[in-house]
């Protein structure tokens, strides 16, 4: 499916039951595809659960283009996809999330989205090597809706603070990309997509 935004057109890859209990937007991070197995498993949970899960590939990679560019036309085609999915499935509740960028994007418009929830995927808290260079305020954006983190233990765009989201879940052992824990990622986002849905 493709949805036509201001920055171009975005993919969608659409799992739906018949009656979806909620609807999940997934997004990649900054080189990345829909296919990563960490958002993989955020989708197979949320189906299990009766949810709709939306994987979007952003204009931008599907333009061909590695890097988002501005971060406010990436927020702005996000929020245009969001309306778009919104008026296909009305009356549910909305949850979004993304690995790296991807969790980002979903932080920084989840106000703008009414989402009940954020699932960020190795959030990307500052540049490997420049802590100072921190992205917290974007943790941060979504102010009273919370935020679950799921990161590596030795990913080297850093581990938020526990104290900035609902919940930081670290799996040991994992780089910015994971390669194993796979059910801790499952098992972390269960009782959030629950809740955000009861």
């Amino acid at each position: 499916m493709r949805i036509e935004t201001s920055a171009g057109p975005a993919e969608i890859e659409l799992d739906k039951p018949r009656k979806a209990a909620f609807l999940l937007l997934l997004t990649h991070g900054s080189g990345g595809g829909v296919d990563a197995k960490d958002l993989l498993t955020v989708r197979d949970t949320a189906v299990e659960l009766g949810g709709a899960v939306a994987r979007v590939t952003q204009p931008y990679r599907v333009a061909g283009r590695r890097a988002p560019g501005s971060a406010i036309k990436q927020d702005e085609a996000w929020l245009e996809i969001v309306a778009d999915l919104h008026k296909r499935f009305t009356k549910i509740p909305l949850i979004q999330g993304g690995r790296s960028n991807g969790a980002r994007v979903a932080c920084r418009t989840a106000i703008a989205a009414e989402a009940r929830g954020v699932i960020a995927l190795s959030f990307p808290l500052h540049p490997p090597g420049k802590p100072e260079k921190t992205r917290r305020d974007e943790l941060l954006a979504p102010g009273d809706i919370e935020v679950v983190v799921i990161n590596g233990a030795s990913d080297p765009f850093g581990i938020p603070d526990p104290a900035d989201a609902a919940e930081v879940r670290v799996i040991p052992g994992q780089p910015h990309s994971f390669r194993t824990g796979f059910d801790l990622i499952a098992d972390t986002v269960t009782p959030w997509l629950e809740r955000w849905t009861a």
